[in-house]
């Protein structure tokens, strides 16, 4: 599948900013079953200065610094990206959960994809009893990793709602899970802290997923959104698979990927230093279009 993805983010001040440095990570990466066919992105005002690169888990950074007065920061994104992704494997023939930690546990490559880094509590998702607890409901002894994750997703789909008024970017985890409301972020992080509880390497990843609109209805422009979800090491032959706990979908086509990292922290498209005495307002619009 071929999408065309275009992505605005406009910040509004109240008034003037004189300077502001930001880190962005809005350019889509490679690799995951998917290749970056062309993108840009498009910076309003033009900063004075301007550094592309990588990370060191291998998403795209772009770093800028703006010293013109400026009322309206305008981000615009575009690209085009070719995913295909191979099916996912047989949940229940994947190895056992205790061995697959074992072997993470064990693993000594300190390689960007290693398993290594995503066993531990990160800035964002921390050790909470109350998650493992729930978690561990799912993995029985010897049960498959990949079948007792999935029920794992399954559950909190069922048992969490989607909410975009009940948390905030800054909201804990332990706060979220404890309210059962919130969003994608929120429900990949439960699931990532649940997951390293017992042992198991998860990532955190952003990126879009495409909407499709109800039979009969035409698709709104801007009306797609960005999205989380969580990545379950499985085993040396495996690897990483994608989990959608949001969904309660394994990662196929229709996901498309930005960044991955430990959690939010690692991945947000926007960190940095903004200089001024106004308020700010934020807007955003996202189009995700399947052209072939």
């Amino acid at each position: 599948m071929i999408y065309e993805l275009r992505h605005v983010t406009t910040y509004g001040y109240s008034r003037a900013v004189p300077f502001s440095r930001c880190i962005l990570r809005l350019l889509p990466r490679d690799g995951a079953g998917q290749r970056v066919l062309k993108s840009e992105l498009l910076i309003a005002p033009r900063p004075a200065e301007r550094n592309d690169g990588l990370c060191f888990f291998g998403n795209r950074m772009t770093t800028i610094t703006i010293t013109k007065p400026h009322r309206e920061l305008k981000l615009e994104m575009r690209a085009r990206i070719e995913v295909d992704r191979p099916p996912p494997p047989h949940a229940g023939l994947t190895r056992g959960w205790e061995e697959v930690a074992a072997l993470a546990l064990d693993s000594r490559s300190l390689a960007p994809d290693s398993p290594a880094h995503h066993l531990y509590p990160s800035r964002l998702v921390p050790h909470v009893p109350a998650v493992i607890d729930y978690a561990r409901s799912s993995f029985e002894a010897r049960r498959p990793v990949l079948e007792a994750a999935c029920e794992l997703m399954a559950r909190i789909r069922r048992d969490f709602t989607y909410d975009p008024e009940a948390t905030e970017v800054t909201t804990p985890l332990a706060e979220a899970f404890a309210q059962r409301h919130g969003v994608c972020q929120d429900f990949a992080h439960i699931m990532i802290a649940g997951l390293r509880g017992l042992g198991l390497p998860a990532a955190y990843v952003s990126g879009y997923i495409r909407t499709i609109p109800p039979p009969g209805q035409k698709r709104l422009e801007g009306a797609d959104a960005s999205h989380a979800w969580a990545m379950l090491w499985c085993g040396p032959e495996i690897g990483w698979v994608g989990l959608d706990p949001t969904n309660d979908l394994i990662v196929a086509d229709d996901h498309i990927v930005t960044a991955f990292g430990r959690d939010y922290a690692d991945v947000a498209p926007l960190d940095g230093v903004v200089i001024g005495p106004g308020t700010q307002k934020v807007g955003v619009a996202v189009d995700v279009v399947p052209v072939g």
